[in-house]
C-alpha cells in the first residue's frame, strides 16, 4: 500500500432509532450484539434485472393482449415460437443460450447470498443499534505506522484480510528473532485496539535487506 493513500475512515451505521449520546463503552466489555459484515445495496444488478424483465414482460404482455384482440402475432415471436419447435435441444445455439442463463443465474444468486463489502472490517457493537466498520486501508495504516516504531525495522508491508494480517518487515539490524517477537507483541496489542469484532490472526515474517 502506498504512503500518498489516503484511508477511508471508519463506517458507522445507525441502524436504530435517535438515541441520546452516551458514554464511549469499556473495549474490555463484551459486545452487546453479534457484530456481522456490512451488506450492500447492489442497486445496479437490482435495477438492471428488474429493467430486463420489465421490458420483456411488457413485450410479451402487449403481444398476447394484440393477438386476444384480434391482431396478429408480432414476428420476432413466431420466430421465436418456430425457432424453439425446430431446433432440437443438442444445437449448438440453444446450449449457448442455455448456458447464458445458467451464468447469470448463478451470478444473481452469487450476489443474493453473499455479503459483499469486503473493504469494511465489521467493529465491535457496544451499543444496541449502533454498527461500525474500518476500512482495511486504514487498519493497514495503523498497522504498518505502529511495526515501523520497533526498533530494527527499517519498513513493513502490511497486508488486511478478514481473517488474517500479514505484515512482512526489513530488519537492518539487531536479532531478526528479537525483532521478530516484539512486532508479534505490539502488533497483537495493536489489532487488539481496533475494537474489530473478530481480531484477525497476526502472521509476521522478518528478513534483511536484499534478501528473500
Amino acid at each position: 500500500m502506498s504512503t500518498a493513500d489516503s484511508p477511508r475512515p471508519p463506517v458507522l451505521e445507525k441502524t436504530g432509532s435517535h438515541a441520546a449520546p452516551r458514554p464511549l463503552p469499556d473495549p474490555d466489555a463484551p459486545p452487546v450484539t453479534r457484530a456481522g459484515r456490512f451488506w450492500p445495496a447492489r442497486r445496479v444488478p437490482a435495477v438492471l434485472l428488474a429493467l430486463v424483465l420489465t421490458g420483456a414482460s411488457g413485450l410479451f404482455l402487449y403481444d398476447v393482449v394484440a393477438v386476444r384482440a384480434g391482431h396478429s402475432a408480432m414476428s420476432w415471436r413466431k420466430d421465436l415460437a418456430q425457432g424453439l419447435a425446430e431446433h432440437r435441444l443438442d444445437n449448438t445455439w440453444v446450449l449457448v443460450g442455455a448456458g447464458i442463463a445458467a451464468a447469470l443465474g448463478l451470478w444473481l444468486l452469487f450476489l443474493a447470498l453473499t455479503p459483499g463489502r469486503r473493504r469494511l472490517l465489521p467493529m465491535r457493537r457496544p451499543y444496541e443499534g449502533v454498527r461500525g466498520g474500518l476500512d482495511r486501508e486504514a487498519a493497514a495504516m495503523v498497522v504498518r505506522d505502529r511495526a515501523t516504531q520497533v526498533s530494527g525495522v527499517r519498513s513493513a508491508h502490511v497486508s488486511v484480510r478478514r481473517r488474517k494480517v500479514k505484515v512482512r518487515a526489513l530488519a537492518h539490524f539487531r536479532d531478526l528473532d528479537q525483532v521478530r517477537a516484539e512486532l508479534s507483541q505490539a502488533l497483537g496489542s495493536t489489532l487488539t485496539e481496533l475494537g474489530l469484532a473478530r481480531t484477525p490472526r497476526l502472521v509476521v515474517r522478518v528478513r534483511r535487506p536484499g534478501k528473500d
